[in-house]
């Protein structure tokens, strides 16, 4: 939780990896050419667009093909070979995660994104492995309202509405806001448990995703952990000193600067007295006319 959040990282690594669940689409191959044209040629006073052949019709003498044409095909017809899908660096991925852990762990950021967690005891939320065996959804209920949570779930159920556009003919119909994120480290039954409630969504910490850590590509999701999930981010992502025992020499990334606030790192004594005065006597040389 120390790792620097870089929310341009995350933003970016999250818009790439989006793009790899993307369905190819195309227009046909043949959409605007399906009919016989021929440029009629200089001479005639009219732009030398092909033109459809014929006569005894509208059609006949229109032009065709072209994409300024009516009926012609568009420019640049898309083709399903397209390079949809994007390769991102893997040590980008794991700063993204880990600045977006990071995030999770101020309160301001936290409730920045909507997060109801004014009642919250602390960020971030860990809390005793006996959750893991959960099977019941009335369990998780009652767990998130000792834990004073409920209040973003209930959120969630305040914001269920019908999508704005198209989405709604797409099997997409309805919308609703994030709740809690519950991490946890070995499944005995707790994705049951609170698989069933709104906006909640269930992460192993082995399996940690940025698109769900950090939704939209902006920091700072409420994360709820499990004991055991909590204490294995050191062997998954190491610390500043130690590498990590499950990646191949990781370390935790490291500030360049511990503090960010470079217009008063400039104005501080310590800087201006380093720094020469100005020079006011400054000779410009005259334009000649």
């Amino acid at each position: 939780f120390k790792a620097p959040i870089r929310p341009d990282v995350v933003n970016f690594v999250r818009t790439n990896l989006r793009k790899n669940s993307r369905q190819p689409y195309a227009v046909s191959e043949l959409a605007g050419h399906q009919t016989s044209a021929e440029s009629w040629g200089t001479g005639r006073a009219v732009a030398r667009i092909p033109r459809v052949r014929g006569g005894g019709t509208h059609r006949s003498g229109q032009g065709a093909f072209g994409n300024m044409c009516r009926g012609g095909r568009m420019f640049a017809p898309t083709k399903t070979w397209r390079r949809w899908h994007r390769r991102v660096n893997i040590t980008q991925k794991r700063y993204a995660i880990c600045s977006a852990l990071a995030a999770s762990a101020l309160p301001a950021l936290v409730l920045s994104k909507g997060h109801r967690i004014e009642e919250i005891p602390e960020v971030p939320l860990v809390v005793d492995d006996k959750v893991e065996g959960y099977k019941k959804t009335k369990e998780a209920v009652l767990l998130l309202k000792k834990l004073k949570a409920w209040n973003d779930v209930k959120k969630v159920y305040a914001s269920q509405r019908m999508r704005a556009g198209k989405g709604k003919m797409r099997n997409r119909r309805c919308i609703q806001r994030r709740g809690p994120c519950i991490i946890y480290s070995e499944d005995n039954g707790i994705t049951k448990a609170f698989r069933n409630i709104p906006g909640i969504t269930l992460l192993n910490v082995n399996k940690l995703n940025l698109l769900r850590l950090a939704p939209g590509g902006h920091v700072g999701r409420f994360c709820i952990w499990t004991e055991s999930a909590f204490r294995r981010l050191d062997e998954l992502y190491g610390t500043w000193r130690k590498p990590a025992s499950l990646k191949v020499e990781y370390n935790l990334p490291v500030r360049k600067m511990t503090n960010t606030d470079l217009t008063r790192i400039l104005k501080s004594e310590e800087i201006q007295k380093a720094l020469r005065p100005p020079n006011k006597k400054i000779q410009r040389r005259v334009l000649k006319k």
